[in-house]
């Protein structure tokens, strides 16, 4: 790999000096052509001299939103600058979601493996979404999650003959419309008559059992839908009116 220039910003002395040797012991071609320790002095450092590489802390002074906002502004002002987060906040799942929308291209965690010449060398040479282990791990455990939740749905969708109306139908009860405001939906030919026909059929099939004799309203047939993975709780969105 070809040498490269790097700023570092990092706010804690130790970290820094830790960040430094392993930079010097395991990445040779880095050039660290200065560190910063808050916004202001890192906006004067690239002024000066523009970096190959942004190694960025999220956490400076204690607010994580300065350190998205740099990354977005360097990516705006300095596109050709790779920006790879080295930070210490390991369980802020939204922070790294912001992180990620704000340009960056990867997020190593203070934790575990740490910062690596194999993830500096896939940075710099263009890859994107560079990540370590822990967070890697996270990312498996929702897309596996969302693989499942997606089979669940599909399976209970063809098992209790849930059809597309079926599914709005149900979707919007849960988001508090009523049958009025649901007949009046683009894409719903259905009159309120047709709609409580459907909501009484689509009580027998979620309770084949008759609810052990107890009557069941739409809320309660709401309720059975999510449990039944019919509706996805993460994922209930109005169609457009």
């Amino acid at each position: 790999m070809q040498k490269f220039k790097v700023i570092i910003v990092e706010d804690v002395p130790l970290e820094l000096k830790g960040t430094l040797r392993i930079i010097e012991s395991d990445i040779p071609e880095a050039e660290v052509i200065g560190t910063a320790d808050n916004e202001a002095a890192y906006w004067k450092l690239i002024k000066q001299q523009q970096p190959d590489l942004l190694l960025l802390d999220l956490g400076l002074g204690g607010f994580t939103s300065i350190g998205v906002e740099i990354c977005r502004q360097t990516k705006e002002l300095y596109p050709s600058v790779r920006v790879l987060i080295f930070t210490g906040e390991i369980y802020n799942e939204k922070l790294w979601v912001d992180t990620l929308d704000a340009g960056a291209d990867g997020i190593i965690l203070k934790t575990g493996e740490l910062l690596t010449r194999h993830d500096v060398v896939a940075v710099m040479d263009g890859k994107q979404l560079v990540f370590n282990e822990p967070i890697l791990k996270k990312i498996v455990d929702h897309f596996k999650h969302s693989v499942g939740s997606a089979l669940a749905k599909q399976e209970a969708v063809v098992g209790y003959e849930i059809d597309e109306y079926d599914e709005r139908f149900l979707r919007h009860l849960a988001l508090g419309y009523t049958k009025d405001q649901i007949a009046q939906l683009r894409g719903m030919p259905f009159g309120v008559k047709s709609l409580e026909k459907r909501q009484n059929e689509l009580v027998q099939k979620l309770f084949p059992d008759g609810n052990r004799g107890q009557s069941v309203n739409a809320t309660r047939l709401v309720v059975r839908a999510l449990e039944l993975r019919i509706l996805d709780i993460d994922n209930l969105e109005p169609d457009d009116e």
